[in-house]
Protein backbone atom coordinates (compact mmCIF):
# COMPACT_ATOMS: atom_id res chain seq x y z
CA UNK A 1 0.00 0.00 0.00
CA UNK A 2 1.32 3.44 -0.90
CA UNK A 3 2.65 5.64 2.00
CA UNK A 4 0.07 8.42 2.87
CA UNK A 5 2.92 10.70 4.21
CA UNK A 6 3.69 12.85 1.37
CA UNK A 7 7.79 12.51 0.11
CA UNK A 8 10.43 14.56 1.75
CA UNK A 9 12.55 15.28 -1.08
CA UNK A 10 16.21 15.02 -0.71
CA UNK A 11 18.71 16.16 -3.57
CA UNK A 12 21.95 14.67 -3.82
CA UNK A 13 24.62 15.55 -6.28
CA UNK A 14 27.14 12.12 -6.86
CA UNK A 15 30.60 12.53 -7.21
CA UNK A 16 33.58 9.92 -7.88
CA UNK A 17 34.64 11.23 -4.70
CA UNK A 18 31.91 12.97 -2.85
CA UNK A 19 28.07 13.18 -1.60
CA UNK A 20 26.61 16.30 -1.96
CA UNK A 21 23.00 16.42 -0.20
CA UNK A 22 20.21 19.54 0.47
CA UNK A 23 17.51 18.54 2.91
CA UNK A 24 16.17 21.76 3.37
CA UNK A 25 17.63 25.29 1.63
CA UNK A 26 19.19 25.81 4.90
CA UNK A 27 20.73 22.08 6.09
CA UNK A 28 22.93 20.49 3.57
CA UNK A 29 26.08 18.53 3.67
CA UNK A 30 28.48 16.57 2.28
CA UNK A 31 30.06 13.24 2.57
CA UNK A 32 33.04 10.59 1.10
CA UNK A 33 31.41 8.55 -1.21
CA UNK A 34 33.11 5.51 0.49
CA UNK A 35 30.94 2.50 2.30
CA UNK A 36 31.73 4.74 5.67
CA UNK A 37 30.37 7.88 3.73
CA UNK A 38 27.11 6.60 2.18
CA UNK A 39 25.85 4.35 5.24
CA UNK A 40 26.17 8.32 6.96
CA UNK A 41 24.39 9.79 3.85
CA UNK A 42 22.36 6.84 5.18
CA UNK A 43 21.80 7.74 8.98
CA UNK A 44 20.87 11.03 7.95
CA UNK A 45 18.21 10.26 5.43
CA UNK A 46 16.62 7.60 7.38
CA UNK A 47 15.92 10.07 10.20
CA UNK A 48 13.83 11.87 8.01
CA UNK A 49 9.60 11.14 7.62
CA UNK A 50 9.07 9.50 4.41
CA UNK A 51 12.62 10.29 2.54
CA UNK A 52 12.69 10.49 -1.41
CA UNK A 53 16.55 10.67 -3.04
CA UNK A 54 16.22 12.69 -6.35
CA UNK A 55 20.14 12.23 -7.82
CA UNK A 56 21.08 12.50 -11.40
CA UNK A 57 22.89 9.57 -13.93
CA UNK A 58 26.67 10.61 -13.71
CA UNK A 59 28.50 8.02 -15.35
CA UNK A 60 28.05 5.22 -13.40
CA UNK A 61 29.18 6.46 -9.97
CA UNK A 62 25.63 6.91 -9.19
CA UNK A 63 24.76 2.64 -9.55
CA UNK A 64 26.77 1.83 -5.49
CA UNK A 65 24.66 4.54 -4.26
CA UNK A 66 21.46 3.84 -5.51
CA UNK A 67 22.11 0.05 -4.44
CA UNK A 68 22.63 1.05 -0.73
CA UNK A 69 19.84 3.44 -0.93
CA UNK A 70 17.17 0.71 -2.10
CA UNK A 71 18.49 -1.94 0.56
CA UNK A 72 18.08 0.84 2.95
CA UNK A 73 14.52 0.93 1.91
CA UNK A 74 14.91 4.23 1.02
CA UNK A 75 12.97 5.50 -1.77
CA UNK A 76 15.38 7.46 -4.94
CA UNK A 77 14.43 8.56 -8.30
CA UNK A 78 17.00 8.82 -11.09
CA UNK A 79 16.57 11.55 -13.34
CA UNK A 80 18.49 12.73 -16.55
CA UNK A 81 20.89 15.62 -16.04
CA UNK A 82 19.11 17.11 -19.09
CA UNK A 83 16.05 17.74 -17.85
CA UNK A 84 17.53 19.17 -14.57
CA UNK A 85 19.54 21.67 -16.31
CA UNK A 86 16.27 23.10 -18.25
CA UNK A 87 14.95 23.77 -14.87
CA UNK A 88 18.58 25.81 -14.17
CA UNK A 89 17.97 27.57 -16.86
CA UNK A 90 14.23 28.37 -16.57
CA UNK A 91 14.97 29.98 -13.02
CA UNK A 92 17.75 31.86 -14.57
CA UNK A 93 20.31 29.91 -12.40
CA UNK A 94 23.66 30.10 -14.50
CA UNK A 95 26.42 29.31 -11.26
CA UNK A 96 26.90 25.70 -11.11
CA UNK A 97 28.95 23.56 -7.86
CA UNK A 98 27.60 20.04 -6.51
CA UNK A 99 26.62 22.05 -3.65
CA UNK A 100 23.93 23.71 -6.11
CA UNK A 101 23.39 21.16 -7.77
CA UNK A 102 21.63 19.22 -4.95
CA UNK A 103 19.85 22.16 -3.90
CA UNK A 104 18.34 22.18 -7.51
CA UNK A 105 17.66 18.35 -6.96
CA UNK A 106 15.93 18.88 -4.16
CA UNK A 107 14.26 21.77 -6.29
CA UNK A 108 13.55 19.29 -9.49
CA UNK A 109 11.78 16.91 -7.08
CA UNK A 110 9.53 18.99 -5.41
CA UNK A 111 8.11 20.54 -8.70
CA UNK A 112 8.10 17.57 -10.73
CA UNK A 113 7.56 14.73 -8.84
CA UNK A 114 9.46 12.04 -11.05
CA UNK A 115 8.84 8.80 -11.17
CA UNK A 116 10.55 6.38 -8.72
CA UNK A 117 13.56 4.25 -10.09
CA UNK A 118 13.01 0.62 -9.75
CA UNK A 119 15.40 -1.65 -8.03
CA UNK A 120 17.71 -4.02 -9.81
CA UNK A 121 17.99 -7.55 -8.70
CA UNK A 122 21.55 -8.58 -7.90
CA UNK A 123 21.42 -10.89 -11.33
CA UNK A 124 20.17 -8.84 -13.17
CA UNK A 125 22.68 -6.19 -12.57
CA UNK A 126 25.59 -8.71 -13.24
CA UNK A 127 23.87 -9.49 -16.77
CA UNK A 128 23.61 -5.59 -17.27
CA UNK A 129 27.67 -5.24 -16.76
CA UNK A 130 28.18 -8.63 -19.14
CA UNK A 131 25.90 -7.11 -21.97
CA UNK A 132 27.65 -3.64 -21.27
CA UNK A 133 30.89 -5.27 -21.97
CA UNK A 134 29.69 -7.65 -24.68
CA UNK A 135 28.72 -4.26 -26.55
CA UNK A 136 31.55 -2.03 -25.96
CA UNK A 137 33.65 -5.31 -27.37
CA UNK A 138 31.18 -5.14 -30.41
CA UNK A 139 31.82 -1.67 -30.88
CA UNK A 140 35.61 -2.02 -30.74
CA UNK A 141 35.27 -4.91 -33.53
CA UNK A 142 33.60 -2.50 -36.10
CA UNK A 143 35.87 -0.09 -35.61
CA UNK A 144 38.60 -2.24 -35.95
CA UNK A 145 36.90 -3.70 -39.12
CA UNK A 146 36.50 -0.09 -40.10
CA UNK A 147 40.43 0.58 -40.44
CA UNK A 148 41.01 -2.48 -42.10
CA UNK A 149 40.59 -1.51 -45.68
CA UNK A 150 43.19 1.36 -45.37
CA UNK A 151 45.67 -0.27 -43.35
CA UNK A 152 49.23 -0.85 -44.84
CA UNK A 153 51.13 -3.81 -44.63
CA UNK A 154 52.75 -3.03 -40.85
CA UNK A 155 49.19 -1.80 -39.88
CA UNK A 156 47.09 -4.46 -41.53
CA UNK A 157 48.63 -7.90 -39.51
CA UNK A 158 48.15 -6.13 -36.36
CA UNK A 159 44.28 -4.85 -36.49
CA UNK A 160 43.85 -8.30 -37.90
CA UNK A 161 45.32 -10.01 -34.25
CA UNK A 162 43.64 -7.48 -32.72
CA UNK A 163 40.57 -8.43 -34.66
CA UNK A 164 41.18 -11.82 -33.96
CA UNK A 165 41.38 -11.31 -29.88
CA UNK A 166 38.26 -8.98 -29.91
CA UNK A 167 35.99 -11.93 -31.50
CA UNK A 168 37.66 -14.48 -28.76
CA UNK A 169 36.80 -11.67 -26.03
CA UNK A 170 33.17 -11.80 -27.09
CA UNK A 171 33.01 -15.43 -27.10
CA UNK A 172 33.88 -15.60 -24.01
CA UNK A 173 31.34 -13.14 -22.27
CA UNK A 174 28.77 -14.42 -24.36
CA UNK A 175 29.82 -17.77 -23.03
CA UNK A 176 29.76 -16.04 -19.53
CA UNK A 177 25.89 -14.62 -19.94
CA UNK A 178 25.01 -18.34 -20.99
CA UNK A 179 26.41 -19.57 -17.64
CA UNK A 180 24.83 -17.12 -15.84
CA UNK A 181 21.59 -17.64 -16.85
CA UNK A 182 22.44 -21.37 -15.82
CA UNK A 183 22.88 -20.35 -12.47
CA UNK A 184 20.29 -18.47 -11.60
CA UNK A 185 16.64 -20.40 -13.22
CA UNK A 186 14.44 -17.21 -12.90
CA UNK A 187 16.47 -15.43 -15.49
CA UNK A 188 16.11 -18.61 -17.77
CA UNK A 189 12.86 -18.85 -17.47
CA UNK A 190 11.92 -15.25 -18.06
CA UNK A 191 14.43 -15.45 -21.00
CA UNK A 192 12.62 -18.61 -22.41
CA UNK A 193 9.21 -17.10 -22.38
CA UNK A 194 10.63 -13.62 -23.77
CA UNK A 195 11.74 -15.96 -27.03
CA UNK A 196 8.23 -17.81 -27.43
CA UNK A 197 7.74 -14.68 -29.81
CA UNK A 198 9.17 -15.14 -33.32
CA UNK A 199 11.77 -12.59 -33.80
CA UNK A 200 12.89 -12.38 -30.14
CA UNK A 201 16.47 -14.10 -29.27
CA UNK A 202 18.69 -14.89 -26.41
CA UNK A 203 19.98 -11.34 -26.62
CA UNK A 204 17.14 -9.24 -26.91
CA UNK A 205 15.56 -10.99 -24.18
CA UNK A 206 18.48 -10.90 -21.36
CA UNK A 207 18.77 -7.24 -22.53
CA UNK A 208 14.72 -6.40 -21.87
CA UNK A 209 15.55 -8.63 -18.27
CA UNK A 210 18.90 -7.03 -17.27
CA UNK A 211 17.49 -3.01 -18.41
CA UNK A 212 13.90 -3.06 -17.83
CA UNK A 213 13.21 -4.05 -14.65
CA UNK A 214 9.58 -2.64 -15.25
CA UNK A 215 8.57 -5.60 -17.79
CA UNK A 216 5.41 -7.21 -16.61
CA UNK A 217 4.98 -4.79 -13.61
CA UNK A 218 3.50 -1.66 -15.60
CA UNK A 219 1.25 -0.88 -18.27
CA UNK A 220 2.23 -1.30 -22.07
CA UNK A 221 1.74 2.21 -23.39
CA UNK A 222 3.93 3.14 -20.44
CA UNK A 223 7.07 0.99 -21.16
CA UNK A 224 6.85 1.81 -25.13
CA UNK A 225 7.46 5.37 -23.51
CA UNK A 226 10.10 4.97 -21.20
CA UNK A 227 11.45 2.40 -23.89
CA UNK A 228 11.20 5.37 -26.35
CA UNK A 229 9.10 3.51 -28.94
CA UNK A 230 6.20 6.21 -28.64
CA UNK A 231 5.91 8.82 -31.20
CA UNK A 232 5.59 12.20 -29.99
CA UNK A 233 3.72 15.14 -31.69
CA UNK A 234 4.96 18.82 -32.70
CA UNK A 235 2.58 20.95 -33.82
CA UNK A 236 2.03 24.29 -33.69
CA UNK A 237 -1.13 26.52 -35.54
CA UNK A 238 -1.79 24.70 -38.57
CA UNK A 239 0.87 23.43 -39.06
CA UNK A 240 1.20 19.12 -38.67
CA UNK A 241 5.22 18.07 -38.43
CA UNK A 242 5.73 14.42 -38.71
CA UNK A 243 5.56 12.78 -35.25
CA UNK A 244 8.87 11.30 -33.93
CA UNK A 245 10.14 9.18 -31.08
CA UNK A 246 12.73 10.60 -28.74
CA UNK A 247 14.18 9.55 -25.69
CA UNK A 248 13.89 6.49 -23.85
CA UNK A 249 16.35 3.51 -23.12
CA UNK A 250 18.31 3.87 -26.02
CA UNK A 251 20.44 0.37 -25.48
CA UNK A 252 16.93 -1.75 -24.90
CA UNK A 253 15.60 0.71 -28.60
CA UNK A 254 19.46 -0.68 -30.57
CA UNK A 255 18.31 -4.23 -30.42
CA UNK A 256 14.72 -4.13 -30.33
CA UNK A 257 14.90 -2.11 -34.09
CA UNK A 258 17.04 -5.65 -35.22
CA UNK A 259 14.58 -7.83 -33.58
CA UNK A 260 11.94 -5.96 -35.18
CA UNK A 261 13.46 -6.10 -38.57
CA UNK A 262 13.39 -9.51 -38.16
CA UNK A 263 10.08 -10.02 -37.32
CA UNK A 264 9.11 -7.91 -40.10
CA UNK A 265 10.02 -10.70 -42.16
CA UNK A 266 9.45 -14.10 -39.90
CA UNK A 267 6.96 -13.40 -37.45
CA UNK A 268 3.43 -14.37 -39.31
CA UNK A 269 1.30 -11.99 -37.13
CA UNK A 270 3.67 -8.51 -37.19
CA UNK A 271 4.79 -9.56 -41.05
CA UNK A 272 0.82 -9.15 -41.59
CA UNK A 273 0.55 -5.61 -39.78
CA UNK A 274 3.93 -4.23 -41.37
CA UNK A 275 3.00 -5.29 -44.67
CA UNK A 276 -0.71 -3.67 -44.37
CA UNK A 277 1.07 -0.56 -43.00
CA UNK A 278 3.16 -0.69 -46.02
CA UNK A 279 0.41 -1.21 -47.83
CA UNK A 280 -1.27 2.48 -46.53
CA UNK A 281 1.56 4.08 -47.81
CA UNK A 282 3.68 4.68 -44.81
CA UNK A 283 7.22 4.92 -44.50
CA UNK A 284 9.19 1.33 -43.58
CA UNK A 285 11.12 3.04 -40.98
CA UNK A 286 7.42 4.10 -39.57
CA UNK A 287 6.30 0.53 -39.57
CA UNK A 288 9.48 -0.86 -38.38
CA UNK A 289 8.53 1.47 -35.07
CA UNK A 290 4.98 0.17 -35.05
CA UNK A 291 6.08 -3.55 -35.33
CA UNK A 292 9.00 -2.24 -32.10
CA UNK A 293 5.75 -1.17 -30.63
CA UNK A 294 3.63 -3.73 -30.73
CA UNK A 295 6.42 -6.22 -29.47
CA UNK A 296 6.71 -4.07 -26.59
CA UNK A 297 2.92 -4.84 -25.94
CA UNK A 298 3.53 -8.42 -26.79
CA UNK A 299 6.42 -9.29 -24.05
CA UNK A 300 5.12 -7.06 -21.21
CA UNK A 301 1.75 -9.28 -21.32
CA UNK A 302 3.99 -12.31 -21.85
CA UNK A 303 5.24 -11.41 -18.25
CA UNK A 304 2.26 -9.57 -16.87
CA UNK A 305 0.25 -12.70 -17.48
CA UNK A 306 1.96 -15.96 -16.78
CA UNK A 307 -1.72 -17.48 -18.35
CA UNK A 308 -1.29 -15.86 -21.72
CA UNK A 309 -1.07 -17.85 -24.56
CA UNK A 310 0.06 -16.56 -28.03
CA UNK A 311 -1.86 -17.14 -31.19
CA UNK A 312 -0.43 -19.81 -33.20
Amino acid sequence: MPDNNPPYYVGLDIAKDQLDYCVTETQEGRCPNTPEGRAELIRILKALPSPRVIAEASGGYEKVVMAELFAAGIEACLVQPGRVRALAYAEGLLVKTDRIDARLLRRYGQKVEPRLAVPIAPAAATLRELLEHRRQLLTQRVEVQGRLPLAGRTLGPLLKLQERSLLSQIEKVEQRIKQHFGEHPELASKSERLQLVKGVGPILAATLIAYVPELGTIESDQLSALIGVVPYAKDSGPKRSPRHIRAGRTQVRNVLYMAAVCASKCNPILKAFYERLIAKGKPAKVCIVAVMRKMVCLLNRLIQDPNFVLAN
